[in-house]
């Protein structure tokens, strides 16, 4: 009887040691990382009068992406001048992502 138990350990040993080294994942290797957009600005920030301004260093042409704090994308544009327009966004805080050639940023935007 005890012959059974000390084989039912050794098989629950041998079990859990194959399902840990199973659940081992090498890391993954990592992809270039965007550069970050020198002289960013952005202001007003609140916003309050429906319109926020995005200057740079090189003030080059913007894709922007403005996410609601549930990740849903509520405005995608891009914008060759520093002002953009938020009027058409309720009140709350976003997200926005700001692309810029191979430079990206991302930055909290409330707008009131």
């Amino acid at each position: 009887m005890a012959k059974n138990y000390f084989y039912i350990i050794i098989v629950l040993v041998l079990l859990f040691s194959l399902s840990v080294s199973a659940q081992e994942t090498k890391p993954q290797p990592r992809t270039q990382e965007t550069a970050t957009i020198e002289g960013l600005s952005l202001y007003p920030n609140p916003v309050s009068n429906g319109k926020v301004y995005i200057s740079t260093k090189n003030d080059l042409d913007k894709e922007i992406i403005i996410f609601d704090v549930l990740g849903k994308k509520v405005l995608q544009t891009t914008i060759s001048s520093r002002e953009l327009n938020v009027s058409n966004l309720s009140s709350g805080v976003y997200i926005i992502k700001i692309n810029e050639k191979e430079a990206s940023a991302t930055r909290k935007l409330i707008i009131r």
